[in-house]
């Protein structure tokens, strides 16, 4: 019987494992994510099968997500710190909330929209049309050195007569 390491296990692992199903929503971002359970219900199964052990321990103030390969005891690991100076109930949801991070890091698992990544989409600024007091506001902010042109077009919709003046701002 042929023995395989820990790579190779995880490499089978990760082609069996797929994209993981959303089945929890954020209130606050208003969007769904795959909870811990739902990643522990894709993953463990596989991994088990592989003879691979999952486990995720907490220890020197860090949450730990720990694949061990039960034949050699290899292992690879994903960790993150714990918070200070919270409370009880603060620290059991940053511990479910780390988990969950840490074993979809490990695992490099699909979660296309969770929380996280909702958090690190650039926001989009709505632009608006400049009136003619904040075009006099806007102008004089340029000259002052106070905003670039380039930041007034990201945030303003100028008229064709306002874009001629502020291209002769920059003469």
């Amino acid at each position: 019987m042929e023995t395989k390491n820990i790579y190779q296990k995880l490499y089978e692992a990760k082609q069996e494992i797929g994209k993981v199903a959303k089945n929890a929503k954020n209130p606050h971002f208003k969007n769904t994510y795959a909870d811990l359970n739902a990643l522990i219900d894709a993953v463990e199964p596989i991994l088990l099968e592989k003879g691979l052990l999952l486990l995720q321990p907490i220890k020197d103030g860090k949450v730990f997500t720990v694949i061990t390969n039960v034949e050699d005891a290899t292992f690879v690991e994903s960790g993150i710190d714990l918070p200070n100076g919270i409370s009880p109930q603060q620290m059991g949801s940053a511990i479910t909330y780390y988990r969950r991070y840490t074993l979809s890091s490990l695992m490099t698992l699909q979660a296309i929209d969770d929380d996280g990544q909702h958090a690190s989409q650039p926001v989009k600024v709505q632009k608006t049309e400049c009136d003619a007091p904040t075009f006099e506001t806007v102008k004089q902010a340029i000259i002052d050195g106070k905003r670039t042109i380039e930041q007034v077009k990201e945030k303003f919709i100028f008229t064709e007569t306002q874009n001629i003046e502020l291209l002769n701002l920059k003469k």
